[in-house]
């Protein structure tokens, strides 16, 4: 029997990358009977869903608690709690709706708090951009969608999507 450290390399990213989709799943919120606005404390959120990837301060003593899937999910959901711990919504920050309030003049911190933790950044040089990007869901099977932010000197100034196909998805994640 061989271990998996020594399969070759594509077999070993490939179980890698089933491994980390897998447990993205694990902490992924989901419209559930059990949570229930106004009655749903923060300490049972967090043990049905477990720990949040990062807790947002909000203005009004309330917090954010962000699941991000990052890399290889494609949701990022935001727990909204109110000042009293109990829940408040849960809002899918990779949902279209959601990428559509990104508009030119926003902060990377103000990208963030609505999309969540990024996959990859990428600065380009000639263009003097920084280019930020998630996994999405796919618009066509069999291929993945990327969101894509662009910011110059700290400010959005434009977003697009990306396709990437599937003989060329481990290209395009190095």
């Amino acid at each position: 029997m061989r271990e998996w450290t020594s399969l070759g390399p594509l077999a070993a990213t490939t179980l890698t990358v089933v491994a980390a989709v897998a447990l993205a799943g694990c902490a992924t919120p989901v419209k559930d009977e059990r949570m229930r606005a106004g009655t749903t404390t923060a300490a049972e959120v967090q043990q049905y869903y477990g720990p949040p990837t990062r807790v947002w301060p909000e203005a009004d003593g309330g917090q954010t608690l962000e699941y991000a899937t990052q890399p290889f999910g494609r949701t990022c959901y935001m727990v909204r709690l109110d000042a009293q711990a109990r829940l408040v919504s849960v809002v899918d920050g990779l949902s279209p709706a959601s990428r559509a309030r990104i508009v030119p003049g926003l902060t990377y911190e103000q990208v963030t708090r609505m999309l969540g933790q990024e996959r990859k950044r990428m600065f380009f040089k000639l263009s003097g951009e920084d280019v930020w990007d998630w996994s999405i869901e796919p618009e066509m099977n069999g291929y993945l969608l990327r969101f894509n932010v662009h910011f110059k000197q700290g400010v959005v100034v434009r977003t697009s999507q990306s396709v990437v196909y599937p003989d060329r998805r481990f290209l395009w994640d190095d």
